[in-house]
């Protein structure tokens, strides 16, 4: 894997767990805007709209980088749009990412020819 590459999933693995707070904490504001007087409706609206936008760019610079299949790439895309698909699927890069260092660790030792 290229830099580049292993940079457009960290980018991606790094505003999932974020966006997926955001997104958990409108859905509280718009609870709260309904029952209460509390209005946090506009204010987190906001950061959850440009945490997605943030996730969509850098899951399609992800996407173009890594050459996923579609199911992969629709997969990620679907958690985006879960409440706490965000969490998933930056447990979900982390744990490709430590794969994808344990097999460059093989290769520079000889150990596998992949």
């Amino acid at each position: 894997m290229d830099i580049k590459t292993a940079t457009a999933l960290r980018r991606l693995r790094l505003v999932s767990a974020p966006e997926a707070v955001s997104f958990l904490l409108l859905l509280v504001c718009s609870v709260l805007k309904r029952t209460t007087d509390f209005n946090a409706v506009p204010v987190m609206g906001m950061v959850h709209g440009v945490l997605f936008i943030l996730y969509v760019i850098f899951w399609a610079d992800a996407w173009n980088r890594t050459k996923w299949d579609k199911k992969t790439a629709g997969l990620y895309f679907l958690l985006s749009v879960l409440p706490t698909g965000g969490f998933f699927a930056e447990r979900k890069l982390k744990r490709a990412a430590e794969d994808a260092v344990i097999a460059s660790r093989a290769r520079q030792e000889g150990i596998v020819n992949a």
